[in-house]
């Protein structure tokens, strides 16, 4: 089955084309969140002015809301879209640009490493406490955070990895797999 890749050309020596499916169903996966967020509140605010409350919509609401967030992250770390200190490094050259750009993504990987640890044992806690109405765990809940630090982990070892090999500077139009500044090593 083949996919359409989301990764822009400039991005591409930062990227395994194994994980653009991942990266895709992240984005499906965001779309139904907020999509789902949307329809839960328009559907409780109309059921209550006709005198029906829902009394499930703020679990759905809080649901959909948290995995929204937690999936963002991971495909905005996949994008490089957020938790880089992008301007500093982009100014730089050569090994300055080569040891922030690692440094960078060195401070997001020790954050995506304690949400994997605490983020399970906030898991394992949460079947102590019980969402209402619905009586489920609240570790429904607290799952999102350690699946988000892997997909952190993962993401950005991989940009670790191929900014080691390729570098970190893109040019636009560069095809795919090819050493773009490979100076900076």
């Amino acid at each position: 089955m083949r996919f359409n890749s989301l990764v822009l050309e400039e991005q591409r020596h930062l990227k395994w084309r194994a994980l653009d499916p991942l990266e895709n169903l992240l984005m499906i996966l965001c779309g139904i969140a907020i999509t789902g967020f949307s329809v839960v509140v328009l559907t409780d605010v109309i059921l209550r002015a006709i005198g029906h409350p829902w009394f499930l919509a703020q679990e759905a609401t809080m649901t959909f809301f948290l995995y929204g967030i937690f999936f963002g992250v991971a495909a905005a770390t996949r994008r490089n879209d957020h938790l880089y200190l992008a301007v500093l490094a982009e100014s730089m050259t050569g090994g300055s640009r080569l040891f922030f750009e690692i440094f960078n993504r060195a401070v997001v990987l020790g954050v995506a490493l304690c949400m994997i640890y605490f983020g399970y044992l906030n898991f394992l806690d949460g079947f102590k406490s019980l969402r209402m109405p619905s009586m489920t765990p609240i570790a429904t809940l607290y799952v999102a955070i350690p699946i988000c630090g892997v997909l952190v982990t993962i993401f950005t070892i991989e940009q670790m990895v191929n900014g080691w090999r390729h570098g970190f500077v893109g040019r636009k139009g560069a095809p795919p797999h090819v050493s773009i500044g490979s100076d900076a090593l």
